[in-house]
C-alpha cells in the first residue's frame, strides 16, 4: 500500500505546484487518512518542499491504534506534555523547508487556527486547497472497494440476525444498540454512523432516532445501519411488516418506493449525470403524488465518510465515474401512518463489467417478520 499512498500524494503535490503552491498542509482526518494510511487524533499532513511529514500532537503519537501509517512516510510527534497544535506546528516546519506558500483546507479550518498558521510563519502565503483531496477520493481503488464489500457484507448478516429474532415488544432503541453490537461482533470496526430504527408512525422517516417505542403488530419497520471496515463505510436501509400479512397501503407504498430505487440503480452508469439519476427515482414518486416530504437526495458518495461526493441530488453537478460507490435511499414517510426507505450501497461500473455493483444484498422483498 505504500506505493498507493506516495502515489495519492504525488497526485496532490501535483495540483498544488500547478496553483502556486510549494506545499500543502492537510487538516481533516478523512483526508489525512487517505494521504497517509493512518490518522491519529489531532494529528495532520505536511506536503512539504523537501519532505512530507505526519505531524502529531506528543501524547497522540504514541497512543495504540489498529491503523498503520505509510512506512515511506515520517512521523513527527511534537515535543512536551501538551504537544501543541500539530498545524501550527506543520506551518513552521513548512517554512523551515523553504516553501514561500503553503495551501491549507480552509474549510477544516477555525477563523483562530488560520490565523495561528500565518503568524507561525509570517512570510509564507496561505492559499485555499479547498475539496483536492475530496476529489481524489471520489473514485475508488478495488482495495478500497474491497473494503466496502466486505463491510457491506458485515451489515448484511448483523441485519439478517436480527430479522430471525423476535421483534414484537421490543423498543426502537433496543433494537439499535442490538444492530450495532452485532456489526462489531462480526468485524467491523464500529457502526459508519448512528444506526436508525423506525417503527410504526416513524418508520420512513430520514434521519430518524430511535425511541423507546416498542415494535407493535401490523407496524412497518424501517432500519438504516451501516458498517465500518477498515475506515471505509458501507449504508443499507430496508423496510418490513411486523407480524402479519401487510396492509393495502402498506404493499402499495413498498412498491412505489422500491420501483423509485430500482430506476436510480438503473441510472447508475459511468457518464450518466448526477442529478439525472436524482431525477430518475424522484419522477416516479413525484408521479404518483409524493412530491412534498421527499428526502432532499436519493443519494451520495460513500468511502472514508459516510456522506461524501457526488451527491444526487436535483441541484447536483458533475457525472459519474466507473468505480465510484453511491447510495441509491429513496423514501416516502407519511406523517402519522409512517413510510418505507429502501437503501443500498453500489458501485458504478460500466455496462461491459456487468453495470453497477450491489454490495448490500439483504432481501428487498416486503417481508413480515
Amino acid at each position: 500500500m505504500s506505493e498507493v499512498y506516495a502515489a495519492r500524494r504525488t497526485r496532490l503535490r501535483e495540483y498544488c505546484n500547478a496553483g502556486g503552491s510549494a506545499a500543502a498542509l492537510v487538516s481533516r482526518p478523512a483526508n489525512v487518512r487517505y494521504l497517509a494510511g493512518a490518522a491519529p487524533h489531532g494529528a495532520v499532513l505536511l506536503l512539504g518542499k523537501t519532505e512530507d511529514l505526519l505531524v502529531c500532537a506528543g501524547p497522540t503519537a504514541d497512543r495504540p491504534t489498529q491503523e498503520r501509517p505509510d512506512e515511506a512516510l515520517r512521523v513527527q510527534p511534537l515535543p512536551g506534555a501538551g504537544g501543541g497544535d500539530p498545524a501550527v506546528a506543520a506551518a513552521g516546519l513548512a517554512a523551515g523547508q523553504g516553501a514561500d506558500s503553503l495551501a491549507v483546507e480552509e474549510h477544516h479550518l477555525t477563523v483562530a487556527r488560520h490565523r495561528a498558521l500565518g503568524s507561525v510563519a509570517s512570510r509564507l502565503r496561505l492559499a485555499n486547497l479547498g475539496g483536492a483531496v475530496e476529489q481524489l477520493r471520489v473514485v475508488k481503488d478495488e482495495e478500497e472497494i474491497s473494503c466496502l464489500r466486505i463491510g457491506a457484507e458485515i451489515a448484511d448478516q448483523a441485519l439478517g440476525e436480527l430479522l430471525e429474532s423476535i421483534l414484537v415488544g421490543r423498543t426502537e432503541r433496543h433494537l439499535a444498540l442490538e444492530l450495532e453490537r452485532r456489526l462489531v461482533d462480526h468485524g467491523a470496526d464500529g457502526p459508519a454512523f448512528p444506526t436508525s430504527v423506525a417503527t410504526g408512525p416513524n418508520a420512513g422517516r430520514p434521519g430518524h432516532r430511535p425511541t423507546d417505542r416498542r415494535v407493535e403488530e401490523g407496524d412497518f419497520l424501517s432500519v438504516c445501519l451501516g458498517a465500518t471496515y477498515r475506515g471505509y463505510r458501507c449504508e443499507i436501509g430496508r423496510t418490513f411488516v411486523i407480524g402479519t400479512a401487510p396492509a393495502d397501503w402498506q404493499i402499495e407504498l413498498y412498491d412505489l418506493v422500491f420501483a423509485a430505487q430500482r430506476a436510480g440503480r438503473e441510472s447508475l452508469v459511468p457518464g450518466a449525470a448526477c442529478r439525472d439519476v436524482d431525477r430518475a427515482a424522484r419522477q416516479v414518486l413525484d408521479s404518483a403524488g409524493y412530491t412534498e416530504g421527499l428526502t432532499v437526495l436519493t443519494g451520495h458518495g460513500v468511502g472514508l465518510e459516510i456522506d461524501e461526493d457526488p451527491q444526487l441530488s436535483p441541484a447536483a453537478m458533475g457525472k459519474l465515474d466507473a468505480c465510484v460507490p453511491v447510495t441509491v435511499e429513496p423514501g416516502v414517510h407519511l406523517p402519522g401512518r409512517g413510510g418505507v426507505r429502501i437503501d443500498d450501497t453500489l458501485v458504478v461500473r460500466p455496462e461491459a463489467d456487468g453495470g453497477p455493483e450491489l454490495l448490500t444484498i439483504t432481501t428487498k422483498e416486503l417481508l413480515a417478520l
